[in-house]
């Protein structure tokens, strides 16, 4: 009888951490759903490439604000009102989506995503702990990555095959966003005790001094993978139509779409290994990876385009990873809420304002050319980095230094 019942509780807990994981992969699906549609909106509502990024920009401030002032608002109220409160916001940005007419629209739809996927985050990942303490880091960093590549290619493809082509997929995700609602609606709550502590929306951003050495030495290879994935949720759609000449939808979102399954393969690879080996591994594959997209970009090569996607995808999961791997073990428990958050603020700005200073560029060179000088910017990134990289493997090989 009690082993029956604790197959059924472990069965349970295993429901409802796929059910979680299924919300973060459409969260994360959505985020990047709307990329590969992005010349449709251009071709429709002409606006120029600085105001692409400003709405690309949009998502990733009002997401790191969200985190930073109410990333931890799970711990005081439980994950699951914040989970369908987030859905709700889900919910309000597929319906802007889908009444856009100009690009304001369009930058509201995504500031409100953008808080949406704030909220959906710090939540689904705390629950998706609550559940599975030893494998939810893992579900936390595939999950993610999975839905960016889901997001992409399904939007692509949807845009070129399926009817109406700026409102299907925002209808699908709208659909799915309201069975995720129901179906978070009848579980249960996941967090233990609560805070009891007043809860206020002010940032804690502190980096213990013991942390600091090193989140300097990993900076340069998580600021190239953020600019990177920016500039590829971006502008690589219309990049690719411009230098290969194929306007496939489906085709846009293939490139997003490689980078972040890659990613998500590398997450799977490097889950076991130290954080300096997978920072490693994430520096030696985002140097080949930048070097071939910079080829790729000045040859109109689709081949090298597409192979140099998936090693500089895998160099983001990796290096992300070991990043997170080889700061998070320096800091105290108090801490580390404090110290993820400037390593999110690095993040998310290393994501949004090469993006945005690229659509400026755009306008004064051209699309190939500012290509070519973001490939070359992670490229210099990736190479300080190798450098930086062995200095962080030879404070963790100290003996007198902390270990996860």
């Amino acid at each position: 009888m009690s082993s029956s019942f604790t197959r059924k509780l472990r069965q349970s807990d295993a429901a409802l951490t796929a059910l979680h994981a299924q919300t973060l992969v459409v969260t994360l699906a959505a985020s990047s759903a709307s990329t590969p549609l992005y010349a449709l909106y251009r071709a429709a509502w002409t606006f120029s490439p600085f105001l692409l990024t400003v709405a690309f920009a949009a998502y990733a401030i009002a997401l790191l604000l969200t985190l930073l002032f109410v990333g931890r608002l799970s711990d005081r109220i439980g994950r699951r009102p914040v989970i369908l409160g987030a859905l709700l916001f889900e919910g309000a940005s597929m319906l802007l989506f889908l009444n856009a007419t100009d690009i304001g629209w369009l930058i509201g739809a995504r500031l409100v995503l953008g808080v949406a996927t704030g909220l959906a985050t710090s939540a689904l990942s705390a629950a998706i702990i609550d559940l599975s303490p030893q494998r939810g880091g893992f579900v936390n960093g595939v999950s993610p990555l999975f839905g960016m590549g889901v997001g992409a290619l399904g939007g692509g493809l949807l845009a070129q095959y399926a009817p109406a082509p700026l409102h299907f997929i925002y209808a699908l995700l709208l659909g799915l966003f309201a069975l995720q609602f129901i179906r978070t609606w009848f579980s249960r709550e996941t967090a233990g005790a609560l805070r009891p502590d007043a809860w206020q929306p002010l940032p804690k951003i502190a980096v213990p001094p013991a942390a600091r050495a090193t989140l300097l030495l990993v900076s340069p290879v998580n600021i190239a993978a953020w600019a990177l994935c920016g500039f590829y949720l971006s502008l690589m759609p219309s990049l690719l139509q411009q230098v290969t000449g194929i306007t496939a939808l489906g085709f846009s979102g293939l490139a997003v779409a490689l980078l972040a399954f890659s990613g998500a393969a590398a997450v799977v690879v490097a889950r076991h290994q130290s954080g300096y080996r997978a920072l490693a591994g994430g520096t030696m594959a985002m140097i080949p990876g930048s070097l071939l997209i910079l080829a790729g970009i000045i040859s109109g090569s689709v081949a090298l385009l597409l192979v140099g996607s998936v090693f500089a995808g895998a160099g983001l999961g990796a290096g992300f990873l070991g990043a997170i791997k080889s700061i998070v073990p320096l800091a105290e428990p108090h801490e580390r809420a404090g110290l993820m958050a400037v390593f999110y603020i690095e993040s998310y700005l290393a994501n949004a304002i090469p993006a945005m200073s690229a659509g400026l560029l755009v306008q004064v060179i051209g699309l190939k050319a500012t290509a070519q000088a973001m490939s070359l910017l992670v490229l210099c990134l990736s190479a300080i980095a190798a450098v930086t990289v062995r200095k962080v493997g030879r404070q963790q090989a100290a003996p007198d230094m902390p270990h996860a």
